[in-house]
C-alpha cells in the first residue's frame, strides 16, 4: 500500500489534488447559481414568509443581484432576479429589492472580497438567537465555522437604516459569519458556493447546539484540531463540490428556477 507511511497532511493535500482533477465544476451563471441558493435554502428550512435577503455582486460596478420583494424564496428563478444598485434602485426600473437590502450595501462597501451575502431566520437560529448566546462550533461537521462566527448581542430593530449596515458590517470584521441575537444569521462569501454552504452550516450548528445544550455541558473541540477541520472544509474547491450537492437535489425539486 503506497499511501501507508504517508502524513495526514500529505493525504489531504493529494486528496486536495485529486477534488481539483477529477470533480468538474457545473458551470452555471451567477444567476442560475443565485437562483439555486434560494431554492436550497427554501428547502433546508431558511424559508421565513419574505424575511432574508440573498444578493451577489453583479458584473456592473457598484451593483447587486437579489431577489424581488413579495417573492418567496421558492419562487426565485434566475430571470426574476433582479439588479439595484447601492441606494437599491432596480438598474432596469423594475420591482424593487427587500428594503433591508441596505446593510448589505454596507458589508459590500466595507468588505471588498465578499462577493455574496446571505441573511435568514431559519428556525433552529432564531429559537438560539432569543437565548442571547453566541454560536458554539463543538463538532466536526460544523467546523467550517470555528472561530469564523462574530455575535452581536444587542438587536437593532428593524433592520432598514444605515445605523443597522455600520453595525453589522463591523461585527463581521474578519469572519465569515454573524450570529444576531433576537434575528438571524448572516454569512458571507467570496462567491455564491461558499455562502450558500455557510448558511446550510450555520442552521445545522445552531440545530446542534440546542440539541447539546438541553441534555449537558457543551464541551469544546482541541482548538489546533478545529482549525485544522476549518481549514480543511473551506477551500473553494470543497464548496463548490458541496454546492453542486445541493443543486442537483435542488433541481429534483425545483426544475423551474434555471
Amino acid at each position: 500500500m503506497k499511501t501507508a507511511n504517508k502524513t495526514k497532511r500529505e493525504l489531504m493535500q493529494s486528496a486536495e489534488s485529486d477534488m481539483q482533477k477529477l470533480i468538474k465544476d457545473m458551470g452555471l451563471s451567477d444567476r442560475e447559481k443565485l437562483a439555486l441558493t434560494c431554492r436550497i435554502l427554501f428547502d433546508k428550512g431558511h424559508d421565513s414568509g419574505l424575511a432574508g435577503q440573498i444578493t451577489c455582486r453583479s458584473e456592473q460596478n457598484n451593483t447587486f443581484l437579489t431577489q424581488r420583494f413579495g417573492l418567496g424564496f421558492d419562487e426565485i428563478t434566475a430571470e426574476n432576479l433582479i439588479a439595484v444598485d447601492q441606494d437599491l434602485k432596480p438598474t432596469n426600473g423594475e420591482g424593487m429589492p427587500n428594503p433591508a437590502n441596505r446593510f448589505h450595501t454596507w458589508i459590500y462597501k466595507e468588505h471588498p472580497d465578499v462577493n455574496c451575502i446571505i441573511h435568514t431566520h431559519p428556525t433552529y437560529i432564531a429559537a438560539l438567537s432569543m437565548l442571547e448566546v453566541p454560536l458554539i462550533i463543538s463538532h466536526m461537521d460544523t467546523s467550517g465555522l470555528y472561530g469564523d462566527c462574530s455575535f452581536v448581542a444587542d438587536w437593532p430593530g428593524v433592520p432598514v437604516g444605515n445605523e443597522e449596515g455600520v453595525l453589522i458590517s463591523k461585527a463581521l470584521g474578519d469572519n465569515r459569519a454573524v450570529f444576531l441575537a433576537h434575528h438571524g444569521q448572516l454569512v458571507t462569501g467570496r462567491n455564491i458556493e461558499e455562502a450558500c454552504n455557510l448558511a446550510i452550516l450555520i442552521e445545522r450548528a445552531a440545530k446542534l447546539q440546542l440539541l447539546a445544550m438541553s441534555a449537558g455541558e457543551i464541551k469544546p473541540l482541541p482548538a489546533e484540531l478545529a482549525q485544522e477541520a476549518h481549514d480543511w472544509t473551506s477551500t473553494d474547491k470543497r464548496n463548490k463540490v458541496n454546492f453542486a450537492y445541493y443543486a442537483r437535489q435542488a433541481l429534483k425539486n425545483h426544475p423551474d428556477c434555471i
